[in-house]
């Protein structure tokens, strides 16, 4: 690797172990001239080739962050823990990656989303469905809130809430 503070291609690894999972390798370095340290994670990259297909017919690479984004955009300000919403998304992500080789829709994504929401937060979930289903009234917002009322109450604060 290059060290990013001297330029150097001569380091050693000091350190290596599984991180994110056991999806990357975390390396702590040490570069030779400059005897500076540096972290680098190796990750393999066959999960970008996920194209979404979006309600246009227009087609992205699969984002990850973007999902990340959407869901902690949902969230908002609610008092739900960093870890339950990194890990709906990893979920998910997983999911998506096991399930299509090439392409996925949006609408799947979104729908594996908002029913993992509605199980977690309702507040989230019905921020989220009110742009992934493209609410055009009150009326339907109330009928999803009336469904909502039927559901058991479920603490975002549990931690087993993806143990299936």
């Amino acid at each position: 690797m290059i060290c990013p503070y001297c330029g150097a291609d001569d380091d050693r690894v000091i350190d290596s172990r599984a991180s994110d999972g056991g999806r990357s390798i975390r390396r702590r370095r040490q570069c030779n001239p400059c005897a500076r340290r540096f972290t680098t994670y190796e990750r393999v990259d066959e999960t970008a080739r996920l194209t979404v297909v979006k309600r246009d017919a227009s087609r992205e690479p699969f984002d990850r962050q973007k999902l990340v984004r959407s869901i902690q955009t949902a969230f908002g300000k609610r008092p739900t823990p960093d870890p339950i919403k990194r890990q709906l998304a990893e979920e998910v992500d997983e999911e998506l990656h096991r399930q299509f080789e090439r392409e996925v829709d949006s609408r799947e994504v979104g729908k594996r989303v908002a029913a993992r929401l509605r199980a977690i937060d309702p507040i989230a979930y019905v921020r989220y469905a009110s742009e992934y289903y493209r609410f055009e009234n009150v009326g339907e917002i109330e009928r999803e809130i009336a469904d909502l009322r039927d559901l058991p109450t479920v603490s975002p604060h549990q931690s087993d809430l993806f143990d299936e």
